[in-house]
């Protein structure tokens, strides 16, 4: 029966979000920003990993620099 069935042509349109589509990555946050992005989340009623990509997103857009130095 599978074979009935042609794939290509089931759903031809492009997948919108295609382009938007999000890398899984393991990264190390100190246990207070989780803290922090976890109590924001719960006022804004948004979960912290979004909130953390939206801020991330934000810094980027706008080509933020961070000012750092290595102790």
């Amino acid at each position: 029966m599978r074979n009935d069935y042609d794939i290509k042509n089931l759903n031809p349109r492009k997948n919108p979000y295609s382009g938007k589509l999000k890398k899984q990555i393991t990264i190390n946050i100190d246990t207070s920003t989780i803290d922090y992005f976890k109590a924001l989340a719960e006022e804004t009623g948004v979960p912290y990993q979004t909130l953390i990509n939206l801020y991330l997103t934000d810094c980027a857009k706008q080509n933020k620099k961070l000012t750092f130095t290595w102790k």
